[in-house]
C-alpha cells in the first residue's frame, strides 16, 4: 500500500516551462480529480492538527483556498482567506513581501483574525516562503497566533523551509521535492 506522500507524487504532473521558461510548474489539478486522495489529504491534516488547539484555518490565495476551505468545514472552524491586494472589501490590513523577480502585497480582513485566535495558515506548495512568511506575518498583525503553517509540496531546493526558520512557526509539507 502507497503511503499518502508517494500517491500525492504519483498524482502530481510536472509541466515544463510554466509560466515561464525554465520552470518545471508542480500541477495539482490530478490532485483535485481524485476524491479519494483529495479527502485523504483533508482527513491527514485534520488528524495532525485536531489536538493543536486551531481556532481558524487561514487558506492563501488562490490554490491555498482549495485546500483550506474543506479542511476548516472538517475541522469546524472558521475559513479566512488571505487575499492579493484589492481583492476583499471593507477594512483590511496588508503586509508587502518581496518575490524572485519584485514584490506583492498581501491582505486580510481586519477583523477576520484576533487576539485569542490560533491560526493554522494552509497553501498547496512551499517555493521561497515568501508568501508564507506574509501570511504568518499578517496573523501577527492582527494579534493572532500563526499555530503552524501546512503545505502539501516542498520544493526544497528553493530553501522556503530556511526562510522561514526565524518566524518561529511550525513548518509542516506532506511531501518534499
Amino acid at each position: 500500500m502507497q503511503t499518502l506522500s508517494e500517491r500525492i507524487a504519483k498524482a502530481v504532473r510536472d509541466i515544463p516551462d510554466f509560466p515561464k521558461k525554465g520552470i518545471i510548474f508542480k500541477d495539482i489539478a490530478p490532485i483535485l480529480k481524485d476524491i479519494n486522495l483529495f479527502s485523504d489529504i483533508i482527513n491527514f491534516l485534520a488528524d495532525k492538527y485536531k489536538t493543536a488547539g486551531i481556532t481558524k484555518i487561514a487558506g492563501v490565495e488562490s490554490r491555498g483556498f482549495l485546500f483550506g476551505m474543506p479542511l476548516a468545514l472538517k475541522m469546524e472552524v472558521p475559513f479566512v482567506p488571505v487575499r492579493k491586494k484589492g481583492k476583499l472589501p471593507g477594512d483590511t490590513v496588508e503586509v508587502s513581501y518581496d518575490l524572485e523577480y519584485g514584490s506583492a502585497c498581501m491582505e486580510v480582513q481586519s477583523d477576520a483574525i484576533c487576539g485569542q485566535d490560533k491560526v493554522l495558515i494552509v497553501d498547496d506548495l512551499l517555493a521561497t516562503g515568501g508568501t508564507a512568511l506574509a501570511a504568518i506575518k499578517l496573523v501577527k498583525k492582527l494579534k493572532g497566533t500563526p499555530g503552524a503553517v501546512a503545505f502539501i509540496l516542498e520544493l526544497s531546493f528553493l530553501n522556503g523551509r530556511e526562510n522561514l526558520k526565524n518566524s518561529s512557526v511550525e513548518i509542516f509539507s506532506i511531501l518534499k521535492y
